[in-house]
């Protein structure tokens, strides 16, 4: 199942990246940095020429957690189990090598910089697929960690994610490909990020900005889902 009801996207148009709103989005809304397939999938494709917004030097075409009514979602761990689970496809990257392919983010408040939790990157390196965690200890630290997770990820390979976050704040993050390469991290968050409004974000954000406008990163998405319970 590919459940749209509860995000909104953001597009890297010229000049300025677009905020497409649930209910459009819900509409039927495509674009040449998003597609709707016959098999039912979806394409994100972000071009290294594209407009960033205004928090970041990278272009993107992701979508963000919202209510079914398109207002903004935004929620402390404390208040619910929180899920968010997909099975994609990364078909091409920037030279880079980089596209981040889900995110549990902080609202831009103080003590957070705006920054997320954690980020699930997709790194083609030396022609193996990572795929890799990058996990902030603590809201406003600039540095994060770098967890791999599981590698032999090939390009176009079949591959899905679960994120879950618990009201005791206890992060787990697992990963399985087509070809059962594998991986989980499961770890107590610092007791700061329990005052943070959080949310979910999924898509291709890729990490690059340089290059000619048919370079960037293209994920298929098959399935994609969240819950809060």
């Amino acid at each position: 199942m590919l459940d749209l009801t509860t995000w909104n996207l953001s597009v890297p148009t010229d000049p300025a990246p677009t905020t497409i709103s649930t209910t459009r989005l819900n509409n039927g809304y495509q674009s040449g940095y998003f597609r709707r397939n016959a098999d039912g999938s979806v394409t994100f494709w972000a071009p290294v020429t594209g407009s960033p917004t205004a928090d970041a030097k990278y272009p993107r075409s992701e979508l963000r957690e919202t209510q079914s009514d398109g207002s903004l979602s935004n929620w402390q761990h404390g208040s619910s189990d929180s899920y968010l689970s997909a099975v994609l496809t990364v078909d091409s990257v920037p030279s880079k090598n980089k596209v981040v392919i889900g995110q549990i983010h902080s609202k831009d408040e103080p003590g957070s910089e705006n920054d997320p939790l954690i980020k699930l990157q997709y790194h083609y390196r030396n022609g193996i697929g990572r795929l890799e965690l990058l996990l902030r200890e603590k809201p406003g630290d600039h540095q994060v960690q770098n967890i791999l997770l599981a590698e032999n990820v090939q390009l176009g390979e079949r591959f899905g994610y679960d994120l879950r976050l618990t009201p005791t704040g206890k992060l787990g993050v697992a990963v399985v490909s087509k070809d059962d390469d594998k991986g989980s991290l499961y770890r107590q968050l610092h007791p700061s990020w329990a005052k943070q409004q959080l949310y979910f974000k999924a898509g291709a954000y890729i990490q690059d900005n340089e290059g000619p406008s048919k370079e960037g990163g293209r994920v298929t998405f098959y399935h994609l889902n969240t819950a809060h319970r």
